[in-house]
């Protein structure tokens, strides 16, 4: 089963699903996406399963009904095993950010948490879950996929937040205070912290 949000709001990928409660079942090969979207976005509807046939086959299906935004970033640990967050949007983030022409994924993740943060010195230390979440630009809803990295870095300079980005805050937090910050984030952030 994938998980992709709308908001804070899933839909579910699978190919079986017990009786509908809470949610609706719609068939993946011929759901009209953008209803679905505005469904969830309007109603106090918890969450959508979207059925196919095959299990490996869901994903890249449900990816072929809107455009595909590639991004990566990163779940940071300092020294003190605290962990960088920006507050974007009036809410708590990890850095990310798209792709530019001809970049790995990893430079993608290592230079946004570097613009994002000015955080330097990073050092991936292993792939964390993709995360997908539907979003709305310009009229038009589109999947950004976001590849997540765990990193570390030795960095104790000044934090700077991008605020040509929206990022108002950037902070190392401790794990008391990142239970506090999950009050205030986004489901597919809760889900890598």
């Amino acid at each position: 089963m994938h998980t992709i949000f709308v908001g804070d709001k899933p839909i579910y990928l699978t190919t079986e699903v017990d009786k509908e409660k809470d949610f609706k079942v719609f068939l993946l090969k011929s759901v009209d996406l953008p209803k679905v979207i505005r469904m969830l976005n309007r109603t106090d509807l918890k969450s959508v399963y979207l059925v196919g046939k095959k299990e490996h086959k869901l994903l890249k299906n449900f990816l072929k009904k809107l455009p595909n935004v590639i991004a990566g970033g990163g779940k940071v640990y300092n020294r003190e095993g605290k962990v960088l967050f920006i507050y974007r949007n009036n809410k708590w983030d990890l850095p990310k950010g798209k792709t530019e022409k001809k970049e790995s994924i990893e430079e993608t993740a290592i230079r946004e948490v570097e613009e994002e943060t000015k955080v330097s010195g990073l050092e991936i230390t292993r792939p964390l879950p993709t995360t997908y979440h539907i979003f709305k630009r310009n009229g038009r809803y589109k999947i950004k996929i976001t590849y997540w990295f765990e990193m570390k870095t030795d960095y104790d300079g000044k934090l700077k937040p991008q605020t040509n980005e929206g990022i108002t805050k950037v902070k190392w937090l401790s794990e008391k205070k990142i239970k506090k910050a999950m009050e205030n984030s986004y489901a597919n952030i809760k889900l890598l912290v």
